[in-house]
């Protein structure tokens, strides 16, 4: 059975009200939050893997992308090529993307990974600019938004809504003798 809910917000000092259903809204954040989950666990985990490689000349870097690929124009290139070759750029990726997709599929830390996942997103958006404010900030397929954009509003909103607590490790996280003894930890989790 679906509960009916208004809610009331303020907005840009404009007020508004909508009614919603409570069942829905767990069901799409789950959703939304193992979905994207997936796709950040997935892209981290095949960097890990090939980065393990045996043969070195088979291992994943991120150093051949910020040295050539970061398109002509791009207002940041000469900032995204000083990171190329840096093992610390590339395991901060594998294991951003890898342990942020974790975190959101097990709903634990959601808060904190949210975050950390919008930050990868906004750098990714910044490296696929091909112009600058003046040029309509231009990506490979229109203007100003892109996939990683999406992306990083997405993980804003499981942020915001506290997503891990519906079918997560975050219900039960915060329930720890820790986390009520130190209400900003709450901060992290949600």
């Amino acid at each position: 059975m679906s509960t009916q809910n208004t809610l009331h917000a303020e907005i840009l000092g404009r007020g508004f009200d909508f009614d919603y259903s409570e069942n829905w809204i767990g069901y799409s954040l789950v959703f939304m939050r193992v979905t994207m989950g997936w796709v950040l666990f997935q892209g981290g985990i095949t960097k890990l893997v090939t980065y393990l490689d045996a043969d070195p000349a088979n291992n994943w870097t991120a150093a051949g992308y910020l040295a050539n690929a970061i398109p002509a124009g791009n207002p940041l290139a000469g900032f995204f090529a000083s990171m190329a070759g840096n093992p610390l750029i590339d395991i901060l990726n594998m294991w951003g993307l890898t342990l942020t997709g974790l975190a959101l599929i097990l709903g634990a830390f959601v808060r904190w990974s949210a975050f950390w996942g919008a930050v990868m997103m906004l750098f990714y958006w910044l490296a696929a600019l091909q112009g600058g404010l003046l040029a309509g900030l231009p990506l490979e397929h229109g203007w100003v938004v892109d996939d990683h954009l999406v992306y990083a509003f997405l993980l804003f909103g499981l942020g915001a809504f506290g997503a891990g607590r519906i079918l997560g490790l975050d219900a039960s996280l915060e329930k720890l003798s820790v986390v009520q003894n130190n209400r900003w930890l709450r901060l992290f989790l949600g």
